[in-house]
């Protein structure tokens, strides 16, 4: 590797970063020297968490012993500590940031305390009305505990801040062009991020295949590239390990760029944290954003949500679609009895239908349903799109096509672990394969586990609908995860199961 430029924080102007060419890690010689990343065993990977809730639960505690009269209860106690971190917790005030303000936190605190302050206090005086207490004791409590809980996260942050500064995790920029070189700058340029940029990762050459194409993408950002340019998955792997690497800045979202869900994929098996800059407007937050907006140097930016990258998240989801699976199967198996009677008479034997299809991480898998037709043979069965106007198809075919009842075997799919309740659909090789190529963001969709419903499906996104409003509602599932939204399609599949639609 040769020797690049580096942007220089207030100007558009090159700065040398000697680069070593046997080594992706490169050598600092901008003005401020930062030292070198920590080993492994001295990363704090999940932030300033544990500080924080220790400044939450003292906040209490002190405005406690403002409020006049008998002492309360210890299990009142203990509730009003534990509703001060729940409610904060369902806020997201212990969300991963990069620029926190204790100040901008505080009128979100004092709603917060109110809310909790006059809950523990109608409940404590409907317990006992000796604990009753006045307007005015309750608002200085309440004024007490967001100014105490302020002040405690501010030093918390500091600390963290210092910490950062003299001690900055490795992280790799993903993106290229000029907001790439510009995030990079002010990651080399403003300690207090914590991050130091040890490598570029070009999305559009990733995954990039044969030596001169690899050749080619590297040369091709050579000249703009402050940092090594990671042409393939495998010199991302090589520099997360290398570098211990625990961040990842994109500046773009991954669904927009094509073959980028592997390295979605990669980052998150190494435990790196993920971030999305926002370049709608370069080097501004948008007026749009709200007033607790992280930036990076003026770009908006917040953490990128990789779906069941979590790995509570993946467990949780995972129950629960064992368990919903386990019982629905057992409260099902009555209808599923009738329907496999009706089949077995009305097309005769053979009343399980087994077809190919791809999961996730783009692992095949055996998908059951009902059998409502009896295709040719095994190619028009691959490659056939939609069955449903098929004159072949029987009356029982089309009254559980309609239903959607010929799904119900699935729940054995999703019991096994080959699916979730929730999720994109899973496809058949041939169309994933022509699909991945022709819309963006298709190939995007398997880095989580296909379901037998999905936010796409919920509206009314299946049969012979556009692809590509069905990827795009896909990324936008995977991206926005939660069990409640998971709890909302499942909901919503349900009350469309009493109006006969299918496909």
């Amino acid at each position: 590797m040769t020797t690049e430029s580096a942007f220089a924080p207030h100007t558009d102007q090159a700065a040398a970063v000697p680069r070593p060419a046997a080594s992706i890690r490169p050598q600092r010689s901008v003005a401020r020297h930062r030292a070198a990343p920590l080993p492994a065993r001295g990363i704090r990977r999940h932030g300033p968490v544990t500080g924080l809730l220790a400044a939450d639960a003292l906040a209490p505690v002190l405005a406690l012993a403002l409020v006049p009269g008998p002492a309360w209860p210890v299990t009142a106690f203990a509730l009003l500590v534990t509703g001060q971190l729940v409610l904060h917790s369902c806020r997201g005030l212990y969300r991963p940031r990069l620029s926190p303000s204790a100040i901008a936190e505080l009128p979100t605190l004092f709603v917060l305390a109110l809310v909790l302050w006059f809950a523990a206090t109608e409940a404590l005086m409907v317990y006992d009305s000796r604990y009753a207490i006045g307007w005015t004791a309750l608002v200085g409590a309440v004024a007490a505990q967001a100014l105490v809980g302020c002040a405690g996260r501010a030093v918390v942050r500091e600390a963290r801040r210092r910490s950062g500064a003299r001690r900055p995790q490795s992280a790799l920029v993903v993106g290229h062009g000029q907001v790439a070189r510009r995030v990079t700058a002010a990651l080399y340029e403003r300690a207090e991020y914590g991050l130091r940029p040890v490598g570029q990762v070009g999305t559009a050459q990733v995954p990039a295949h044969g030596p001169a194409r690899i050749a080619a993408a590297r040369a091709a950002q050579a000249q703009a590239a402050p940092l090594p340019v990671l042409a393939t998955l495998e010199d991302v792997s090589r520099a997360v390990v290398q570098n211990t690497v625990r961040h990842a800045v994109f500046t773009h979202p991954p669904a927009s760029a094509p073959d980028t869900a592997a390295l979605v994929d990669l980052f998150a098996e190494h435990g790196c944290r993920l971030w999305l800059v926002d370049s709608t407007v370069a080097g501004t937050v948008t007026p749009s954003r709200t007033a607790d907006t992280d930036h990076l140097w003026g770009f908006a930016v917040q953490p990128l949500r990789t779906g069941l990258h979590r790995p509570f998240a993946r467990a949780g989801k995972r129950a629960m679609d064992a368990l919903l699976a386990a019982v629905a199967l057992v409260a099902a198996a009555p209808v599923m009895g009738l329907c496999a009677l009706a089949v077995r008479l009305s097309d005769g034997p053979g009343v399980i239908f087994r077809q190919e299809r791809i999961g996730l991480h783009g692992r095949p898998f055996i998908l059951l349903k009902f059998r409502t037709l009896c295709p040719a043979n095994e190619h028009e069965s691959a490659t056939r799109w939609s069955v449903a106007l098929d004159r072949r198809m029987s009356h029982v075919g089309s009254l559980l096509r309609r239903s959607s009842l010929d799904e119900l075997p699935q729940l054995w799919n999703v019991l096994r672990g080959d699916m979730s309740l929730v999720g994109p659909r899973p496809e058949r090789p041939y169309f994933v394969n022509k699909f991945s190529h022709s819309y963006p963001g298709y190939r995007a969709r398997h880095r989580m586990p296909v379901g037998i419903t999905g936010l796409a499906q919920v509206h009314g996104l299946r049969g012979d609908t556009s692809i590509e409003d069905r990827a795009r509602f896909d990324n936008h599932y995977i991206e926005t995860w939660s069990p409640w939204q998971d709890v909302c399609i499942l909901a919503r599949t349900a009350a469309s199961l009493f109006r006969l639609g299918g496909s």
